[in-house]
Parts: structure tokens; C-alpha cells; sequence
């Protein structure tokens, strides 16, 4: 329907001589018609915010929840992206590690070279023209990756001897490491000088052994 400019004018005029304060939405007929639109249009935006609120919000918890987690994926893909960056320099680093744990699995006697490693330590004795008092096994000692193999070691020499002793058993091709040394004279024995010392190699522990300690064994 559409008012004359007059019509307008009269509405209007209508419209703003209405006392708010007595305003009665059952005499609603009579208001004013730019009143009634008015009211139309507020009931409108009214009716259409709760439509939004009620339907549109879970849509939107879904939309945040999204948001987030495309945060929390680019987070780990940028994360991802480092990492994919250094694989090459990280697998060459891994490469030279292992050929090192190569390297230093073949100077770990295996159970069966224990003797011969004992064998060694004794003709390094000899050679240096040291008394053998004593080299005995003690039990062995199980750690996460390897096997401890502690031996007592008691000899009898001048410094001299007892110091090339003490450097060819740090030179044999199996790893032996030297601990608590003790020196002192000999009674009697001029410039003669006992060496005590632990000495422990170790072996590898392959995956699923369980090894035994053994009861030491005096074998000189």
C-alpha cells in the first residue's frame, strides 16, 4: 500500500504526538501506522536474533572448535616441516653414530674372549718381567646394554715395569678400563713396588640375554 505525501505528513505528525507512556499493545490497532511498522520491524529483528542465537550458535562452537584445531594443525605441520628439513643432516648424524657403536661393539670382547683377554693381561705381565700375584674374575656385574667383567689385579715390578704394565693393558684391542690403583714397596725388596689395581672390560648385551653372575675364580 503506498501513502500520498500528505499521508505521510499525517502519519507522521500522528506519530510523533504519541505519549509513549500510554502506549497499550491491546489498543494496537489504533496506533499509528508508522508506529505499527515500527513495532513490525522491531518483533522482526527480535524473532530473527533469537533464530540466530538458538540455531547459529552450535554452528558456531563447530566454526571455533575448527578454528582451533586448524591452529593446533599448523602448529605441527610447521613443526613437522622443521623436522623434515634437518631428516637429511639427522641421517647422516645417525649413520656416523652407529658406524661408532660399530666400532665400539668390536672392542667389547665376547663371553668366549674373556680367557684370551686374560691371557693377554698376563703376557703383558710377563713381558714387562712383573711377579703375578694375582688376576682373578670377579663376578660379573649386568647393566642395561652391557655386561661388567671385573678383574683384581696384583703384581710386582720397579716403576718402570709396572708403568709399560699399566699402558699395554690400555693398548690392547679389547676395551679394558683401569680403577683404584694402589702402589706401594715391597718389604725388603729394594726398589720393588706392588700394584693393585680393578680392572673391568665389558661385552655387549644382546637383546633377550640373561646373563649370570659367576663366583670369581683365582686364575694366577
Amino acid at each position: 500500500m503506498s501513502l500520498s505525501r500528505e499521508q505521510w505528513a499525517t502519519e507522521w505528525q500522528r506519530l510523533r504526538e504519541v505519549d509513549w507512556r500510554d502506549l497499550d499493545v491491546k489498543e494496537a490497532g489504533r496506533w499509528p501506522l508508522l508506529l505499527k511498522a515500527l513495532s513490525g520491524c522491531l518483533a522482526l529483528l527480535v524473532a530473527l536474533s533469537v533464530m540466530l542465537w538458538f540455531v547459529v550458535s552450535e554452528q558456531r562452537e563447530a566454526l571455533m572448535a575448527a578454528q582451533r584445531e586448524e591452529v593446533r594443525l599448523l602448529s605441527e605441520y610447521r613443526s613437522k616441516a622443521s623436522e623434515a628439513a634437518f631428516l637429511p643432516e639427522m641421517r647422516e648424524q645417525l649413520a656416523t653414530l652407529e658406524g661408532q657403536m660399530a666400532r665400539l661393539r668390536r672392542m667389547l670382547p665376547t663371553d668366549a674372549e674373556i680367557p684370551s683377554l686374560l691371557d693377554s693381561i698376563s703376557d703383558a705381565a710377563v713381558d714387562n718381567r712383573l711377579s703375578i700375584e694375582t688376576i682373578r674374575l670377579r663376578p660379573t656385574l649386568t647393566q642395561t646394554h652391557y655386561v661388567e667383567q671385573p678383574l683384581d689385579i696384583l703384581v710386582r715390578g720397579d716403576y718402570h715395569q709396572l708403568a709399560r704394565f699399566s699402558a699395554d693393558i690400555a693398548s690392547l684391542p679389547r676395551m679394558v678400563t683401569q680403577h683404584d690403583f694402589t702402589l706401594e714397596p715391597v718389604e725388603g725388596r729394594g726398589d720393588t713396588l706392588r700394584l693393585s689395581l680393578l680392572a673391568r672390560t665389558y661385552r655387549y648385551l644382546t637383546p633377550g640375554e640373561q646373563p649370570s653372575s659367576d663366583e670369581a675364580e683365582p686364575l694366577c
